[in-house]
């Protein structure tokens, strides 16, 4: 009786022993499963370790090809959210049961298993958003650099450009372009929608108007082949169809000719009058959208400049703005109003001035769509 009894404590001693080891080795497999960085090592290791501390026959992950065999034990993996993230398969080979403390060992195995595979998922989706973020940052400052960097000198005339984007790329776009002729090409452009397609639409875009250009075409002409070329790249490009107004300065003649296709009517203040307010008329659009319709046809507009003329080109995002989602849009009407009476007589000061307008009435509501604005100022 003695015999038997010295058996059974030996043989519980020994079961807690191994119990203590399961433990250990089940800490010391948490620790390795969490120290994995990517999803697929931490699968991997998962394999290993199952195999490796209960010396079963096969350890796999479940998929569509998985043989069902009836003897396999099945463990799934739970995330947060309870949806299941993963099964494990066990295959304690022929004849044989997994005991109750391996069944504990691939519980407690599995249950550290799915934290660490959505902390290997946010790890590797947080790697992937830094690549974006590079990315667009990259993107943003080419774009940027594809704007006008410095003003050309014009005899009798100041230009400035303004652009700010809503995301980090947008499909806004200005350009102005010295001619042989010894004429200056302006142009401003906004491709339908915002981010980063409507920027890459953008800058193939600017490609092709620097390109026609400076062949000293026609601007009804130049707009023609644009629309034609854009719409012959076919339909994913025609859903980013261009609006664009386009503008030829004539420094000598002190006259501008002008084809819109589709744009914002641009603004053309006269001579500052005796109470310092320079009343606006409208440049309205003559044509279609770029790459809406095949074979369009554009017409221009021929305006003189008398002295201390200033002239507003610019992008929907400046009548668009409201403080909230709603509210009543900046407009046509406040904007007339507040180049009219912009008391800067530069081009930089006129741009400023409207810049704080969209502020104050925003209310320091974040940007909804890109801005982008010329103004033109005889002196």
């Amino acid at each position: 009786m003695a015999h038997t009894s010295t058996s059974a404590d030996e043989s519980v001693v020994i079961a807690l022993q191994q119990q203590v080891a399961r433990l250990q080795a089940l800490l010391e497999a948490t620790r390795q499963i969490h120290a994995a960085l990517t999803l697929d090592s931490a699968m991997a290791l998962v394999l290993r370790i199952a195999v490796r501390e209960l010396e079963v026959e096969e350890a796999q992950w479940a998929d569509l090809q998985t043989p069902q065999a009836e003897n396999w034990a099945r463990f799934p993996l739970y995330g947060k959210d309870g949806n299941l993230l993963a099964e494990l398969l066990i295959d304690p080979g022929p004849g044989r049961q997994l005991n109750l403390y391996e069944v504990d060992f691939l519980e407690g195995l599995a249950l550290q298993a799915a934290v660490a595979f959505e902390n290997a998922r946010y790890h590797e989706r947080n790697v992937q958003w830094v690549r974006v973020e590079q990315d667009l940052a990259a993107a943003r400052a080419i774009q940027r650099s594809l704007l006008p960097q410095k003003m050309p000198s014009l005899p009798g005339y100041e230009v400035a450009v303004r652009s700010s984007t809503c995301y980090e790329v947008g499909g806004d776009y200005a350009d102005i372009l010295a001619l042989d002729s010894g004429q200056h090409i302006m142009v401003v452009a906004d491709v339908a929608g915002k981010g980063l397609a409507s920027a890459l639409v953008g800058s193939a875009f600017r490609s092709a108007f620097r390109a026609m250009a400076q062949t000293n075409l026609p601007l009804p002409e130049i707009a023609a082949r644009l629309n034609q070329q854009h719409w012959e790249e076919g339909p994913e490009a025609r859903r980013l169809y261009v609006t664009a107004i386009f503008l030829r300065l004539d420094e000598e003649a002190n006259q501008i000719e002008v084809v819109n296709a589709g744009h914002n009517p641009g603004l053309l203040a006269g001579g500052v009058l005796a109470d310092g307010k320079s009343p606006s008329r409208l440049i309205g659009a003559g044509g279609t959208p770029l790459g809406l319709l095949p074979n369009q046809k554009f017409v221009s507009e021929t305006y003189s400049l008398e002295p201390g003329s200033r002239l507003l080109f610019y992008t929907d995002g400046l009548i668009d703005a409201c403080p909230e989602i709603g509210d009543d849009e900046f407009g046509m009407d406040r904007l007339t109003a507040e180049f009219e009476d912009c008391p800067p007589t530069d081009c930089e000061g006129i741009l400023d001035c409207l810049w704080q307008s969209f502020a104050n009435f925003s209310g320091g509501r974040e940007q909804q769509d890109d801005m982008t604005a010329l103004v033109l100022l005889r002196k």
